[in-house]
């Protein structure tokens, strides 16, 4: 399923991050790599905040959408 549909405050394991080359090699550099855990922190509006690999990351509803989990 995809991020946006994670509850808040659960720990998710990455299984793929989607969408075009350079959107995955953007997401892969803000720590969004299969396997990795990342935490849903709150939603707002659509945006998503994330903790990934110790910090915390707001995306997008659009981005959250090609992360899944």
């Amino acid at each position: 399923m995809p991020l946006t549909m994670a509850e808040t405050g659960a720990v998710n394991i990455i299984k793929k991050v989607g969408g075009k080359e350079e959107v995955r090699r953007f997401l892969e550099s803000l720590g969004f790599v299969a396997g990795g855990d990342v935490t849903v922190v709150s939603k707002n509006g659509g945006n998503v905040i994330v903790s990934v690999k110790e910090s915390r990351v707001a995306i997008s509803r659009e981005m959250a959408n090609k992360i899944m989990i």
